[in-house]
């Protein structure tokens, strides 16, 4: 299962009942933080999620209201006894700019890796013992500077099948082993492998996030079934698509559009403008392109689960 906050909705600037678009999974004990902006320790802290854990920073682009929280976020971290590397994802020209903010920040305890994003899709396999089977895409979108939403997957492996275990005479101290994966050699010389014993693959989970683009078909590949579908919808007013267009953000209604050729269990939207007072005025109109749309708030919170089992959601406060 991935926990999902998403710590808050607001786009451009803070303001004082809604912090800038931050998003946060959690699994398997580790954490990956989507963008930074002012006020995300903040979000982080209400939450009562700690920042030692995160392992992964995802940034989808360099406008002030997506970073500017990136030299606080990383000294807490330290604060918090982090020691182990972090690696850090974005577009062309990342470490420049993360190392140019950190000018004002101490040495960190804990050292910074970095990944250029040079094509239009990358994907990469999360760190096999923090997140084991947890995959990372970034996307290229159309913003007026060099943007990426976030695609996160987690694959889930066939059942295990005790019977085939015990007919194989594969002792029981193996199974946890094969069941995470592992090739086992046994003392006798034998060789097991996850395959022997599990069945074929299940249906994992997916979620997708994109805020600060115009709408594009690699969103809609991307959030294609997706169990948590997360976009921007700045302007709520279907007289503003010009300023939408102008300015390379989206509308709530564009973004239900691309939900609806997706198809995700559930949208969420995000990264509303400061002149958007109450973005759940829309909520209906929204729901009638989109039903299963939420006009989501700070602090939003998600459990993803397996398809047999229940997902939990904890709306914020």
């Amino acid at each position: 299962m991935i926990d999902v906050c998403l710590l808050g909705t607001g786009g451009m600037m803070p303001m004082p009942n809604r912090y800038l678009t931050a998003l946060m999974l959690r699994y398997n004990g580790a954490a990956i933080l989507v963008d930074c902006g002012e006020a995300t320790q903040i979000a982080m802290k209400k939450r009562g999620w700690s920042p030692h854990d995160i392992d992964v920073i995802c940034i989808t682009h360099f406008h002030a209201d997506h970073v500017s929280g990136l030299p606080g976020m990383l000294l807490s971290m330290g604060n918090a006894d982090r020691t182990e590397p972090v690696l850090v994802i974005g577009p062309k020209g990342v470490r420049h700019v993360v190392e140019s903010l950190m000018v004002i920040t101490p040495r960190l305890p804990f050292e910074l890796r970095f990944h250029e994003l040079l094509e239009q899709e990358e994907s990469f396999v999360m760190d096999k013992e923090r997140m084991p089977r947890l995959a990372v895409t970034a996307f290229h979108v159309k913003h007026n500077m060099n943007c990426y939403g976030y695609r996160f997957d987690l694959a889930r492996i066939g059942r295990f099948d005790v019977e085939a275990a015990k007919a194989q005479g594969i002792d029981m101290r193996y199974w946890n082993r094969l069941q995470k994966g592992e090739t086992i050699k046994a003392e006798d010389g034998r060789v097991f492998t996850p395959d022997m014993v599990l069945g074929a693959a299940r249906k994992g989970l997916r979620l997708t996030y994109a805020t600060d683009t115009r709408p594009t078909e690699s969103i809609v590949r991307n959030a294609q079934d997706a169990d948590l579908f997360i976009c921007e919808g700045m302007y709520g007013e279907e007289d503003k698509i010009g300023k939408a267009k102008e300015h390379m953000h989206m509308t709530m209604q564009e973004a239900a559009r691309l939900a609806k050729k997706a198809q995700p269990k559930e949208l969420w939207l995000t990264h509303y403008s400061p002149s958007m007072m109450n973005p759940s005025a829309f909520h209906k109109e929204i729901q009638n392109i989109f039903p299963r749309t939420v006009t989501a708030r700070d602090g939003r919170t998600l459990t993803l689960k397996f398809e047999d089992e229940e997902a939990h959601d904890e709306p914020a406060d």
